[in-house]
C-alpha cells in the first residue's frame, strides 16, 4: 500500500514537473533565454498542415503570448468609434518623419484568456479606454507590451496605461500607473514586465524623468524606486541569483547596470551599449550576455561572479563581439550557442557561448528580408518568424534550414513553444500549429 502510495506521489510530481516545464510565463519563456527544454513542436507546418487551430485577434497588438498550462494569454488594443481630442505635441521635423501612427480615436485595451487545446477565448477583458497621447511606430502598436503570470495572477502591462493584475476569471485585482511615457522621436512602447517570486520589476527608461521600480505582486505596492539617468530603452530587465542573492540586471545606453533585487542598491555597472537597447539580456552558467545594435554593434559576456563596482574594462568581462548585432530581435542562448540576428535584418550569426568563438556568421536567411520578432528554440531546433513565413532551422555547428512554413499572416511577436505546440501571433490570427 505504501509502495503504491509512493508511485502515485512520485507520478504526480513528475506530472507537475512537466506541465510546469512547458509554461511560458514570460517574454523570454521560462528560462528567460527564449528556449524550452523538452519542446517538441512540429518542423513542417502551414494553413494547411499540422494547423491545431486558428483564431482571430480583434485589434493590433504585436505583444508576444505567454502560457500557462492550458491557457493563452494575449494583449490587444481595439480602436472603437469614439473619437477624442489629442493633446497638442510639437514634433521636430525629424519625429515627423519618423513616427508612425497617431489616432484619434480612442482605444479599448484588452486582455484575453484563450483556450491552447482549442483556440477558443474563455473571456475577453477591457482594463482601460483611452485615447493614447503618445504615436507609436508605424511597425508598432499600441499594444506591443507582453504580459507576464505566476500561474494564479495575470500581470498585464500596457506602458503610459499601465500595469494591471487581473485573476484567471478576468477580474482585476489591483492596478497602477506610472504617468506618460515619451519615447525617443515618438518611436512607441514595446517594453515588458519582468515577474521573479514576489516581486514584479519595470523598466521605465524614456526622455523624461527614468526609473525602475520593483511592486510587491500581490497588492501592486512599491518596494523599492531608483532613479536613472537614461534615455529610452525599450529592454526588459532580468533577475539572475548569484551566490544565492538576486540582481536586476539592466540595460540601456548609457549603462548597463545590476542592482540588488531586494534593496534597489547598485552591484555593478559596465559601459558599451548603443542607442535604443532593445534585446533582452540573456544569462547562463554564470555567463550574462548583453547586447544592442542600433547605429553600432555591442556584445558582452560577464562573468556575474567577478562582478562588482564598475566592470568596464576589466576581467569580468570575458569576451566581446562587436558586430552583426540585432536592433530588435533578442538572441537565443541554447545548448552552449549563441544565436542572433544582424540589426533588423535576416542575417544569422552563432557564437561559442562560453568563449566567444564565431561557429558561424551573417549567413542570409533565404525568404526574408527585414524582420523584427525575436528567436526561440526547442529540440535542436531554432523558429523565426516573419512576414508570411516561419524558418525552422537546425541548431548546432553546421547551419541548415529545415523547412520554410508560408502562413497567411505577418509577424512581429515572436514564436511560443508549449511541448509540442508552437504558438504564433499574427497581425490578424493567434495559430497553434502540432503535429
Amino acid at each position: 500500500m505504501k509502495t503504491n502510495r509512493l508511485i502515485l506521489l512520485v507520478s504526480l510530481s513528475l506530472s507537475v514537473i512537466a506541465t510546469q516545464a512547458q509554461n511560458w510565463p514570460q517574454w523570454r519563456g521560462n528560462m528567460n533565454t527564449g528556449t524550452v527544454e523538452n519542446g517538441t513542436p512540429p518542423v513542417k507546418f502551414g494553413e494547411k498542415e499540422n494547423l491545431k487551430w486558428k483564431t482571430a485577434i480583434p485589434g493590433k497588438g504585436h505583444s508576444t503570448p505567454v502560457i500557462w498550462n492550458d491557457k493563452i494569454i494575449v494583449q490587444t488594443s481595439v480602436a472603437t468609434e469614439e473619437k477624442g481630442i489629442r493633446k497638442p505635441k510639437e514634433l521636430s521635423e525629424g519625429e515627423r518623419r519618423m513616427s508612425g501612427e497617431s489616432t484619434e480615436f480612442i482605444h479599448d485595451f484588452k486582455v484575453l484568456l484563450i483556450d491552447l487545446n482549442t483556440g477558443k477565448t474563455i473571456w475577453e477583458k477591457t482594463v482601460t479606454r483611452e485615447l493614447p497621447e503618445e504615436n507609436t511606430h508605424n511597425l508598432g502598436s499600441w499594444a506591443s507590451n507582453s504580459p507576464c503570470t505566476d500561474g494564479e495572477h495575470i500581470f498585464a502591462y500596457f506602458g503610459s496605461r499601465g500595469i494591471f493584475c487581473l485573476d484567471f476569471n478576468g477580474n482585476i485585482l489591483w492596478q497602477k500607473d506610472f504617468g506618460q511615457m515619451m519615447k525617443n522621436m515618438s518611436f512607441g512602447e514595446g517594453e515588458s514586465p519582468y515577474l521573479y517570486k514576489d516581486k514584479l520589476f519595470i523598466q521605465w527608461d524614456h526622455e523624461g524623468e527614468s526609473f525602475v521600480v520593483a511592486l510587491n505582486k500581490n497588492t501592486g505596492e512599491e518596494i523599492w524606486k531608483a532613479g536613472r539617468d537614461e534615455k529610452t530603452s525599450w529592454a526588459t530587465p532580468l533577475v539572475v541569483e548569484v551566490n544565492g542573492k538576486p540582481q536586476l540586471v539592466t540595460v540601456a545606453t548609457n549603462q548597463i547596470r545590476s542592482y540588488d533585487a531586494n534593496t534597489g542598491d547598485i552591484i555593478w555597472t559596465s559601459t558599451g551599449m548603443t542607442r535604443n537597447c532593445i534585446p533582452n539580456p540573456l544569462y547562463a552558467d554564470g555567463i550574462l550576455y548583453v547586447m544592442s545594435g542600433f547605429r553600432g554593434s555591442a556584445l558582452q559576456a560577464i562573468d556575474l561572479a567577478n562582478a562588482k563596482g564598475d566592470i568596464t574594462g576589466t576581467p569580468a568581462i570575458l569576451w566581446t563581439y562587436n558586430q552583426d548585432t540585432p536592433y530588435t530581435p533578442s538572441p537565443l542562448l541554447m545548448d552552449g550557442k549563441l544565436y542572433f540576428l544582424r540589426a533588423n535584418n535576416a542575417f544569422l550569426t552563432c557564437l561559442d557561448a562560453k568563449t566567444g568563438s564565431v561557429i558561424y556568421s551573417k549567413i542570409k536567411l533565404e525568404g526574408i528580408s527585414d524582420l523584427y520578432s525575436s528567436i526561440s528554440g526547442a529540440n535542436g531546433k531554432i523558429y523565426i518568424a516573419a512576414e508570411n513565413i516561419c524558418l525552422v532551422i537546425k541548431a548546432g555547428d553546421q547551419f541548415e534550414i529545415l523547412s520554410s512554413n508560408k502562413i497567411d499572416d505577418n509577424f512581429h511577436a515572436s514564436p511560443v513553444i508549449s511541448g509540442n505546440k508552437l504558438i504564433l501571433r499574427g497581425f490578424n490570427s493567434l495559430y497553434c500549429f502540432s503535429e
